[in-house]
C-alpha cells in the first residue's frame, strides 16, 4: 500500500495531500531552479571587496567569473594567496543565496573565510579560533559564510539541506551574529 506522500489525490475533497515543503529545505527545489544561469553576490569585509558575477549559465563555467570569484575567496590574512576552489562550493553558495532570495532576502553573501594557506590556518589555530588541522579551507573546499538578516541557525539549516558536504554551526552574540561553515567534504554537521 502507498504511503500516503505517495498516494494520488485530487486537489480538494477527500484526498490526504502532501504538506508544503519545508521553506529551508533545498530537497524541495525544482530542476528549472537548477537549470538557469548562476549569478551570486558577494561581500568580503577583510578586504571590503565587493562583487556580483554571473560565473555559470548553459551548463558552463564562466572562466574569468571563476577566478574572480577565487580571487575574493583567497587567504585575505596570509599574503592574499589565491587557489582554485572546488566548483560544487560556488554552487552551494549561489543555491543558498538564491533560494533565499525566493523569500525575500536579497543580500550579498558574506565570505569571512575563504581559502586559507597552512601558516595562515595555523595562526588562527594559535589565537584560539576554531581551525581544523586538516580544514578544508587549505585545499579550496569550504568557505565561512554569513547572510545579513539570516540567522546562522537558519542558514546552517538551509546548506545543510543541501546535502553538499559538512556544515558547522558558529553562534555569537552580537549585531553580526555568528556564521556558517560550509565544504565540499563528508555530510556531518558539528557546533563550534
Amino acid at each position: 500500500m502507498a504511503r500516503a506522500s505517495e498516494q494520488s489525490a485530487p486537489s480538494g475533497i477527500g484526498g490526504l495531500m502532501e504538506p508544503p515543503p519545508d521553506i529551508f529545505d533545498a530537497q524541495a527545489l525544482d530542476l528549472e531552479f537548477w537549470l538557469r544561469p548562476r549569478t551570486i553576490e558577494v561581500v568580503r569585509p577583510a578586504s571590503k571587496e565587493r562583487a556580483k558575477l554571473l560565473y555559470w549559465k548553459d551548463g558552463e563555467i564562466i572562466e574569468s567569473a571563476y577566478q574572480d570569484l577565487c580571487h575574493l575567496m583567497r587567504d585575505v590574512n596570509g599574503g592574499n594567496e589565491t587557489r582554485n576552489i572546488d566548483p560544487k562550493l560556488f554552487e552551494t553558495l549561489w543555491g543558498t543565496q538564491a533560494f533565499v532570495q525566493r523569500y525575500g532576502i536579497d543580500a550579498p553573501l558574506e565570505i569571512l573565510s575563504g581559502y586559507r594557506t597552512p601558516a595562515s590556518n595555523q595562526k588562527l589555530r594559535e589565537a584560539g579560533v576554531p581551525a581544523a588541522r586538516q580544514s578544508l579551507h587549505m585545499v579550496g573546499r569550504a568557505a565561512d559564510i554569513r547572510i545579513a538578516n539570516l540567522n546562522a541557525e537558519v542558514l546552517g539549516g538551509l546548506v545543510k539541506s543541501f546535502r553538499q558536504g559538512g556544515v558547522g554551526f558558529y553562534y555569537r552574540a552580537g549585531p553580526k551574529g555568528g556564521w556558517i561553515h560550509a565544504d565540499t567534504g563528508l555530510q556531518r554537521t558539528w557546533k563550534g
